[in-house]
């Protein structure tokens, strides 16, 4: 690899498109439970992080199992079961979470970056596990929907993430090869996915987490998206 394409690889800059994952890469997934913290109480953190988690195991559940059911319902089953193991915490509070999750906060530095690779020419795509209304909804309320020029989600296939089919909506759709996609997420175990597929990958570990996958590297690693533009 040359020196040109090395700095490519390493930095992401000139790809024909840059694909992001929506959910913990463009919008902060604890957003939603930080507004309603002090309602919440001290547990507020652990219920977010139960929410997450069980929210991702049951798009792998139903994937594996062939049992599709779409990411809204998902997010509303993984939320009462949060509540099911905080007993303590008011679960009046279900509507107004649920309301705060289809109106998360995006990362800071989004609108900048999105912004200055669409004006180096380069196309800008979600691929998400939402649906359709759910990135409309997140689109919207971050305020970049002039920044994004296709939204893709995988309940058009009725399969999670990472089966490869989910990343081809973005191939098939973009007209592009794998190879001249940039693909970002801040998730590790959708980096893996996607770069089995043959996308070019940037983890945005903005937890410090501790690698994983070892045989499915990720092509960089950023605490943010803005190790897009350095």
């Amino acid at each position: 690899m040359n020196a040109a394409a090395d700095r490519d690889a390493r930095h992401g800059a000139g790809y024909a498109a840059y694909v992001f994952d929506a959910y913990g890469t463009l919008f902060d997934v604890h957003s939603a439970v930080r507004r309603h913290q002090q309602a919440l109480g001290p547990d507020y953190q652990a219920f977010s992080d139960l929410w997450r988690a069980k929210q991702l195991e049951y798009t792998w559940v139903r994937s594996l199992a062939g049992r599709y059911r779409d990411f809204a319902t998902l997010t509303e089953e993984a939320l009462d079961v949060c509540f099911a193991r905080f007993p303590e915490i008011d679960r009046s509070l279900r509507a107004d979470l649920l309301e705060a999750y289809r109106r998360l906060d995006c990362f800071s530095e989004v609108p900048v970056v999105l912004s200055t690779l669409r004006q180096q020419g380069a196309r800008i795509a979600i691929l998400s596990n939402g649906t359709p209304a759910m990135l409309d909804e997140a689109v919207a309320a971050a305020g970049i929907g002039t920044l994004i020029d296709e939204v893709f989600s995988v309940d058009t296939l009725k399969i999670y993430k990472t089966a490869p089919a989910a990343y081809a909506l973005a191939t098939q759709s973009l007209g592009l090869e794998a190879r001249d996609i940039a693909f970002q997420s801040s998730n590790r175990w959708d980096i893996a996915g996607a770069k089995a597929f043959g996308f070019t990958c940037h983890w945005i570990n903005r937890a410090g987490a501790p690698d994983e996958y070892p045989e499915l590297a990720p092509d960089g690693v950023f605490s943010t998206l803005e190790g897009l533009l350095a």
